[in-house]
């Protein structure tokens, strides 16, 4: 009707809001995340002195390292080696984890390289004084022929024995290299307590250049690093 005072609707209606809550996790659910993530924590705890103490010497200080040995770099972790003991007795390559290890590689006539190289790594372990206990002495012996006697009693003097081990060359070669156009038994290699090659020394080393090295790695694992394995 005309006159009339009739209200026509507002044809623009208002949008829905939905407000949408997260659901509460379930208490199994938390306990599993809280575990999981104490577990990361106490980790993360348990390999921090390893890893600073390896950033500090690799990262934060390079040029005061002025190492006389290479660094290998990537570090070449112990593989599965087939090694035995003189008597062809099986050891476990992860057995020589544990230690610093300071390696010598010859066969098991032994020349005057590795004559030299015996003497030399029994008198450097010695020179380190009371880290001496740290480092490990091992003669990797790649052929089938027995070392002499009077050589095995001169690399284990009585409390200073060394860890002479068999294992084919072949095999020794997917771990340890020597440089380029030198034979594997005219280096010390240095393995750190996980089982990782990481050093290589010159052929006819200084001794007290090779020591110098050894003292700055025992001094940068002190905080993490133990006698005895």
């Amino acid at each position: 009707m005309s006159g009339s005072n009739s209200s026509v609707p507002d044809s623009r209606a208002e949008p829905l809001s939905l407000t949408v809550h997260s659901l509460p996790v379930p208490a199994p659910e938390r306990r599993r995340l809280s575990g999981r993530l104490q577990m990361l924590l106490v980790l993360a705890v348990c390999a921090a002195p390893v890893i600073a103490s390896y950033f500090t010497y690799y990262v934060v200080r390079p040029g005061a390292r002025s190492n006389y040995g290479e660094l290998i770099d990537p570090q070449r972790p112990i593989p599965d080696l087939p090694l035995t003991t003189l008597d062809g007795q099986p050891v476990k390559a992860s057995s020589l984890k544990g230690q610093w290890l300071l390696v010598t590689v010859s066969g098991g006539a032994c020349d005057t390289t590795c004559e030299k190289q015996l003497y030399l790594q029994r008198q450097l372990r010695e020179t380190l004084g009371k880290e001496h206990d740290r480092v490990d002495k091992v003669w990797f012996v790649t052929d089938d022929v027995a070392p002499r006697s009077e050589v095995l009693a001169a690399v284990n003097p009585h409390g200073a024995e060394a860890t002479v081990l068999k294992v084919p060359g072949d095999a020794l070669a997917a771990w340890l290299a020597p440089a380029p156009g030198q034979a594997i038994g005219n280096h010390f290699y240095i393995v750190d307590p996980m089982g990782n090659w990481m050093m290589r020394e010159p052929v006819d080393a200084d001794p007290k250049k090779v020591k110098r090295d050894l003292e700055k790695l025992l001094r940068a694992s002190s905080s993490w690093d133990n006698p005895g394995r």
